[in-house]
C-alpha cells in the first residue's frame, strides 16, 4: 500500500489506497464510500448473554441457556453503561431475546433509558450459517422437538424476528441494528439470501464480520507479532455495503472471549491489544468496534478498565476521534 507521507489517511484514502496496491486483505465485494472524514468512530458494545466457562471453567450449561443472565452479570451492564456515560461515550448493547423472559428486566429498560442503543442478538443466540434447524443452536439438538417441521430459514427468521418484538413488547424498545452470535472472517458475503432475510426484517445494518488474526499460544504473552497482526486486521474491520445493499459494520479484534477465554490472556495484554487498536483508528481516522461480553467481563475485568481506557484515549484525541453507536458509523454508508 502506497501512500503520500505528508497524505492524512482517512476512511476514505485509506480504502482506495488499498484497493489500488496489490495486497490482499479480503476486502468486501462491494463498497459504497462515506463522506471523506480524519474523525476516528469508536464504539464500545456489549453482547447480553452468557458465555461458556464463565464465571467458572467447565460451566457449559449456558450453552442451552444464553439468555438467562445471572445477576452480576446483569450489574456489570448496568454499571458499565453508567460509566461509559459518566465519561462522555455510550455503549450499543446486543440482547438475546430469551433474556426477556425473566421475571424482572427493570436493569435493561434502565440501559436504554440511559440513551444506550439496544440490537438484536437473535432469541436462542443462533448460528446464522447452519446447514440444518438443529445445528442453529445447543437447545435445538438437545430438543429437536422444538424446530420440528421447520425450514433453517424458518428457524432464524423466527429467532430474529421474536427478539425484535420482545423487546418492544416487554421493554418498549426499538431495536437499533443487528449482530450475528459469532463473528464470520468472510462476513455475509456469498450469503445474499440471510443478507435479505435481514433487510425482510427491517434491518438495513448488521454487524457480522469478524476478521482472522494472530492469538499466539494459550497462557503466554503474546509476542510483538501477536500485537502487531490484531493491529493490522483493523484494516479488515472496517464497513462496507454488501451487494444487497445491507451494510456491514465488522467487529474488531481482540474480542474478549478469544483472549480469556481461549488464549488464557492476563488483562495486561488485553488492555495493551485494545489500546494499540484504538490508538490506530485514532491515528487513521478509521472505525473501532470493541466487541465484549458482560458475562466474561465481570470476571477478567471487573473494574471497567477497558471501557474507561477506551474512553480516556478517545478524551484525549479531542476533535479526532468520537464515541458512537454502529448505526451512527452505518449512517454514511446507508445513505451513500
Amino acid at each position: 500500500m502506497m501512500v503520500a507521507p505528508d497524505t492524512p489517511l482517512t476512511r476514505r484514502s485509506m480504502l482506495a489506497a488499498l484497493a489500488g496496491s496489490s495486497v490482499s486483505l479480503c476486502l468486501p465485494r462491494a463498497f459504497a464510500a462515506p463522506a471523506p472524514s480524519n474523525k476516528a468512530q469508536i464504539a464500545i458494545t456489549l453482547d447480553l448473554e452468557m458465555s461458556r466457562h464463565y464465571p467458572e471453567r467447565g460451566m457449559t450449561e449456558w450453552d442451552y441457556q444464553k439468555g438467562n443472565l445471572d445477576q452480576p452479570t446483569k450489574d456489570y451492564s448496568v454499571e458499565a453503561a453508567r460509566i461509559a456515560r459518566d465519561l462522555g461515550g455510550i455503549i450499543h448493547f446486543f440482547c438475546v431475546g430469551r433474556v426477556l423472559e425473566q421475571p424482572n428486566v427493570d436493569w435493561l429498560k434502565e440501559i436504554s433509558a440511559g440513551g444506550h442503543p439496544i440490537g438484536n442478538h437473535t432469541y436462542d443466540h443462533v448460528y446464522l450459517l447452519a446447514s440444518s434447524p438443529v445445528e442453529t443452536q445447543f437447545r435445538f439438538q438437545r430438543a429437536p422437538w422444538l424446530v420440528e417441521g421447520m425450514s433453517t430459514e424458518q428457524v432464524l427468521y423466527e429467532n430474529i424476528k421474536l427478539t425484535t418484538i420482545g423487546l418492544k413488547d416487554r421493554c418498549g424498545i426499538d431495536v437499533n441494528g443487528f449482530r450475528t452470535p459469532g463473528g464470520f472472517r468472510d462476513a455475509l458475503n456469498g450469503r445474499e439470501d440471510i443478507q435479505q432475510m435481514l433487510l425482510d426484517l427491517g434491518f438495513n445494518w448488521a454487524s457480522c464480520k469478524y476478521p482472522a488474526h494472530k492469538y499466539g499460544e494459550p497462557m503466554q504473552e503474546p509476542s510483538a507479532e501477536v500485537y502487531k497482526d490484531i493491529v493490522r486486521a483493523q484494516t479488515e474491520s472496517q464497513p462496507f455495503v454488501y451487494p444487497t445493499g445491507l451494510v456491514e459494520v465488522p467487529m474488531s479484534p481482540i474480542s474478549d472471549v478469544g483472549a480469556f477465554r481461549s488464549t488464557y490472556w492476563k488483562l495486561d495484554y488485553f488492555l495493551k491489544a485494545i489500546r494499540m487498536a484504538v490508538e490506530w483508528a485514532v491515528e487513521t481516522g478509521g472505525v473501532f468496534d470493541f466487541l465484549c461480553h458482560p458475562s466474561c467481563m465481570v470476571v477478567e475485568d471487573p473494574e471497567f478498565k477497558t471501557i474507561k481506557m477506551i474512553c480516556e484515549i478517545v478524551d484525549q484525541a479531542g476533535d479526532r476521534a468520537e464515541i458512537v453507536g454502529l448505526d451512527k458509523i452505518a449512517a454514511p454508508f446507508i445513505e451513500a
